[in-house]
């Protein structure tokens, strides 16, 4: 009997989804999910063009049969290798309740679906944001954040504080990525297979291109400069990153968080001149 083909799972067909499947995809089945079919279909089309063996499944984050029926189908397809979740909306493109939708409760869905699939040694790797690591709450805020249901999640009194503030929902969103991924890192360890979450700082991709047309954009960019990156990143890098946590050099990496920022969130906390 031959060996049942690995897949791969990628949510979201944007800038860093597409590099992540393309890094990652070769010789594996890749399931991409999206929101929008038509952009689903765009890079579906593009990636079997390219020697892919790519299926779309149109996939909204935020409403968990949704994500349920994802998982089932990638289950149904072969021995679950990865699952990179990109997904996600920002503060230049959404509302505070849109992000908090699909940024915090989208990727708990992501975590809960995936865990009752996932076998030895899969893999998967939550995009969360460098933002998160800017978050300011209580130890009690964070505990709640990392274990409360996914129903209960938009009624916490944290989120509640944010109020209509979409920069200040995506701060919390992606802060409760990193806890969640560390809470998690147990029942995940139980099936033989590892959960982290991967902070971007400022990619180069349209949602990154929006932001720095955006009334914080000038700011942002002057950071870059500041931090002595001095540039954007790329997809690429962040689809290395990808590659990284979930391949078998970082067999021994689960439960964290790895930045990829260029050294911005460094800069913030260390040399970021006091006002």
């Amino acid at each position: 009997m031959a060996d049942r083909p690995e897949v791969l799972v990628v949510t979201g067909a944007g800038g860093m989804g597409s590099a992540v499947a393309r890094r990652l995809g070769s010789g594996r089945t890749v399931l991409v999910a999206d929101a929008s079919l038509a952009q689903l279909d765009r890079l579906v089309d593009a990636l079997c063009s390219e020697g892919y063996a790519a299926q779309g499944v149109v996939t909204d984050v935020s409403d968990r049969k949704s994500v349920e029926k994802l998982a089932e189908t990638a289950s149904g397809e072969g021995r679950l290798a990865a699952v990179v979740h990109t997904a996600g909306v920002s503060a230049a493109t959404a509302s505070a309740q849109k992000i908090f939708e699909v940024d915090m409760v989208g990727t708990v869905h992501v975590i809960d679906a995936f865990e009752e699939v996932a076998a030895p040694g899969t893999s998967l790797v939550c995009v969360s944001s460098m933002a998160g690591h800017m978050a300011s709450l209580s130890r009690e805020e964070e505990a709640v954040l990392a274990t409360a249901p996914a129903e209960e999640l938009m009624g916490l009194d944290a989120v509640a504080a944010v109020g209509d503030n979409a920069i200040g929902a995506y701060i919390l969103s992606k802060r409760a990525n990193h806890v969640r991924a560390e809470a998690a890192a147990l029942a995940w360890n139980r099936r033989g297979a590892r959960i982290n979450t991967l902070s971007p700082g400022v990619i180069s991709t349209a949602m990154s291109r929006a932001e720095a047309e955006s009334d914080t954009g000038a700011h942002m960019l002057r950071m870059l400069d500041a931090c002595g990156a001095g540039r954007m990143g790329t997809t690429g890098e962040i689809a290395d990153a990808a590659a990284f946590l979930a391949g078998p050099e970082s067999r021994y990496i689960t439960g964290t968080d790895l930045l990829v920022d260029g050294g911005q969130a460094a800069w913030i906390r260390r040399h970021r001149p006091a006002h």
